[in-house]
Parts: structure tokens; C-alpha cells; sequence
């Protein structure tokens, strides 16, 4: 079995054994002593620091290395989505979770688009929600249900035919087992499911997702299935 050379990180796969350095990132002290007393229980996690604006959080990264980062959207300062789309830029590697007690349709198609891995609210349950920071943190895509519904009105908003053309055409340029990857996404699968339906490892299945990623001018797993439904292909 052959794996295609390595394409953008995903995640924080270097040291599994690691925990994953959070950073949290809210102007309200209340929530983060919250989020940290949560999430500093968890033995796969560890709370690096906290931030109170975005502005904050970008002088951070450098001193604190955060593998992942809980971001609110609506700080002063620099609000989330901004902060969001400067670490996409240029911390590709540090994964980021949308997290506000908003919903509304401008705010989470600015978060996805800005970059972030997954768009949580804040008064998701606790169990739940540190359930959604493992999957995010593993490569899963993790939406709030008012997320999708927001994502799915908005692709049957454009013009369809216009729509399904231009995924088409960008669709071409992969390979065939890039496309068989990017429709198992589309289909919901996770890393270990696709590695079973296609017979590959997990590893080559983490590399086909970077590269797919590379090759498609994404920025996460979402944007992967939301440009295979445009598509419209069928299996």
C-alpha cells in the first residue's frame, strides 16, 4: 500500500501521548474559570493559559504553543473571527473551536470560512462538550445541530447549478482514492471508518485528509463535505 506524500497537519498527531495543550480565549473570567476547571480534570487535556481578547491570545502563541484553542467571537479588542483567520494563516497546524453562545447565520459561516474546525455553543453540556473537543481535536468535524441547519440553508440559498459546476471542476483534480476519501467525508465517516470502507490504514487515511485539504484550498473537514454535497455526486 503506497501513501501520498505528506500534505498540511490536521491536528496534533506528533505525540499521541501528549496532552493536547489548550488555550482558552473569552473576556468573561466566569467562563474561563469554567472551560479550565472543566477541561484541567481531563487527563488528555492540559489548560495551558487563557486570553481575554484576541489580540491577547495571538501574543501567546509563541510562549505558549497551544495545539488547540477554545475561541469566543465577541471580544473587544480583536474579536474571534479576525483572531481566527490570522492563526489559519499563519499557525496552520493549531486547531480551532468556535465557541459562543450566539448562533446566529453571519456568525457561523464567518467562523467556518475564517478558518475554525468546529462551532460549538457555550451552554452545550459539559460531558458533551468535552466529547466535541476530543473529535474536533482528532479531525472529526463538530457543529452545534442549529450550525448545520445554518450551513444547510445557506448552500440551498446559491444558485444550484452554479454551485455544482464550479465543486465539480474543483473535484477533477483529484485522484480517484482522493475522491473515494472526500465522499466518505461528505458521507460522515470518521478517520477509522473511511480506513475500514477503503482498506487503508489510519495514518494514510490522516494524509489523504491533509492533502485533500492542500489541494482544495480548505481549511477543514467541513469544507470538504460541504464541497463534495455541492457537487452532487453520487457513490
Amino acid at each position: 500500500m503506497t501513501e501520498p506524500p505528506a500534505g498540511r497537519s490536521t491536528g496534533t498527531e506528533s505525540d499521541p501521548s501528549r496532552p493536547t495543550r489548550i488555550l482558552i480565549v473569552d473576556d468573561d473570567p466566569i467562563v474561563r474559570s469554567a472551560l479550565g476547571l472543566m477541561l484541567g480534570g481531563q487527563p488528555d487535556f492540559s489548560v495551558v493559559g487563557e486570553a481575554i481578547n484576541g489580540r491577547d491570545c495571538l501574543a501567546q502563541l509563541g510562549t505558549l504553543q497551544p495545539d488547540l484553542i477554545l475561541m469566543d467571537l465577541r471580544m473587544p479588542v480583536l474579536d474571534g473571527i479576525r483572531t481566527t483567520r490570522e492563526i489559519t494563516a499563519g499557525h496552520p497546524t493549531i486547531t480551532v473551536i468556535a465557541l459562543t453562545t450566539f448562533d446566529t447565520d453571519d456568525m457561523v459561516l464567518a467562523a467556518l470560512s475564517a478558518g475554525a474546525d468546529g462551532f460549538l455553543l457555550k451552554d452545550t453540556p459539559p460531558a458533551k462538550l468535552v466529547s466535541a473537543i476530543r473529535a474536533v481535536r482528532d479531525g472529526e468535524p463538530i457543529l452545534s445541530p442549529s450550525a448545520v441547519r445554518t450551513l444547510l440553508h445557506h448552500v440551498q440559498a446559491d444558485d444550484r447549478t452554479e454551485r455544482r459546476e464550479r465543486a465539480r471542476a474543483r473535484l477533477a483534480e483529484l485522484s480517484e482514492r482522493e475522491l473515494e476519501v472526500a465522499m466518505a467525508i461528505a458521507d460522515g465517516a470518521n478517520n477509522a471508518e473511511i480506513a475500514g470502507r477503503l482498506q487503508l490504514s489510519v495514518p494514510t487515511v490522516k494524509t489523504y485528509v491533509s492533502r485533500l485539504l492542500d489541494r482544495l484550498e480548505l481549511n477543514n473537514r467541513v469544507q470538504i463535505a460541504i464541497c463534495v454535497q455541492q457537487a452532487e455526486l453520487t457513490p
